[in-house]
């Protein structure tokens, strides 16, 4: 599966050079997860979850350390067996024919275990013979997908920690998958090293493969992903796409105005507006700074222009007035009524 550049829109190939999917069909269900649980002994830890990931998709499993996201992926890849329910790949059931499903799945669960003494080819050589018809061509087509060319024959020992994950991440691709399945990628990579992740992973999505990435970040995950599904306690709380599972949450609107006092003393005459403290919402920082002293406000933002009208003629000023989108952090306090994250 070597790499082309066409304008802005990466293309992938096949080990026999044959160009996957380039024309996607986005109903396609890739992985399909249904009604599985799993217990050890009586105790029951993930209960009837349901999802899909389809073609070229980006999905995001979201869930705070302990939520069962670890335990649904080794169900996924066949390390654990669920305790009922069922699992597909490519429309073949992981448990019943697991090596006709998995030939379909790449997978990184926890951190890439790699040899340190080894350089990066020999890493790739040692797991390519664990698997059928992996060539040295092959091995050379994925070094150049994760942009490791350079590096790829010094000792992994001496990688950064993003070098690590890309190599992990090379190896999930020798056999040419089309489901690749990431638990916690951005665990311990710096800012830079997550951006170049997230843009990397997005061009793997591109070329028509499916990528499923596990993760207790919030924020990555809304810039990251297309669809995701929202687990705590082994339940999966919520499944859809980004943007309308934000909708869910409230809307923020933040004033700027020059008689803070006397502006709050209006809203508190509307039953329709509600002052939010400082501890009550998550606002970006960044937001929060360039709108210092700013009230923030749950209403409907399509009265804002009347309160901007009722001020004027109170004689407040109004420097500015920002709608501030929630967050799927907003969406996961409200659906776990507060567990934290992370």
């Amino acid at each position: 599966m070597r790499e082309s550049r066409s304008g802005s829109r990466s293309r992938y190939y096949d080990r026999e050079g044959g160009c996957i999917r380039l024309k996607l069909v986005r109903d396609e269900v890739v992985l399909s997860v249904e009604r599985v649980s799993k217990s050890i002994g009586r105790k029951p830890i993930i209960h009837d979850i349901t999802f899909d990931v389809r073609a070229g998709e980006i999905f995001g499993f979201l869930g705070p350390n302990g939520s069962g996201k670890t335990t649904t992926i080794r169900m996924l890849v066949d390390l654990i067996k669920p305790s009922g329910g069922r699992i597909t790949v490519c429309g073949e059931d992981v448990n019943r024919a697991p090596e006709r499903a998995l030939m379909h799945v790449g997978c990184i669960v926890e951190n890439p275990e790699m040899y340190g003494y080894m350089t990066g080819w020999e890493n790739l050589a040692h797991f390519a013979r664990m698997q059928r018809d992996i060539t040295d061509a092959r091995i050379a087509e994925v070094v150049e997908i994760v942009g490791m060319d350079a590096r790829i024959h010094d000792k992994v020992k001496t990688y950064s920690l993003g070098m690590r994950q890309r190599l992990g991440i090379a190896q999930a691709l020798l056999g040419a998958p089309k489901l690749l399945i990431l638990d916690e990628p951005t665990n311990g990579l710096d800012p830079k090293g997550i951006k170049e992740l997230r843009t990397f992973i997005r061009e793997l999505a591109d070329s028509g493969m499916s990528v499923f990435v596990s993760s207790h970040l919030l924020s990555e995950i809304q810039l990251m992903c297309d669809r995701v599904a929202i687990i705590s306690k082994g339940r999966v709380i919520a499944v859809g796409k980004v943007e309308e599972l934000v909708s869910q949450a409230e809307t923020y609107t933040l004033w700027q105005v020059d008689d803070p006092d006397r502006a709050i003393a209006l809203f508190a005459q509307d039953a329709g507006v509600r002052i939010v403290g400082e501890s009550e919402h998550r606002i970006d920082e960044a937001l929060i700074a360039s709108l210092p002293g700013a009230i923030v406000t749950a209403m409907d933002p399509s009265g804002a222009s009347g309160w901007v009208e009722r001020f004027v003629a109170a004689g407040i000023g109004v420097q500015a007035v920002h709608r501030a989108a929630p967050s799927l952090e907003e969406l996961f306090l409200k659906l776990t009524e507060g567990e934290k994250v992370g």
